[in-house]
């Protein structure tokens, strides 16, 4: 926990709570799990990858279709 902590510290979780604008739901993609953007990546997959000790850049360099901003809105909408 302290690593996804580090990893989002500076972040206006907050805000980002309040404007979750790159997360996306529909029956039709995953099952209707919470995706980033409305592909094929979950909510879930994200916080795991964080939760099991891959850095923000990790996630990045072998997904580069995300954005950094997508990492984070992924967290602050499992918190």
């Amino acid at each position: 926990m302290e690593k996804i902590d580090a990893a989002i510290s500076g972040f206006p979780i907050q805000s980002a709570m309040q404007n979750l604008t790159r997360i996306t739901r529909n029956p039709e993609i995953m099952g209707g799990k919470p995706c980033i953007r409305g592909i094929r990546v979950t909510v879930g997959t994200i916080v795991g990858l964080m939760a099991s000790g891959h850095s923000a850049n990790d996630i990045l360099k072998a997904h580069p279709y995300l954005e950094e901003a997508d990492i984070y809105e992924a967290l602050a909408y499992d918190l």
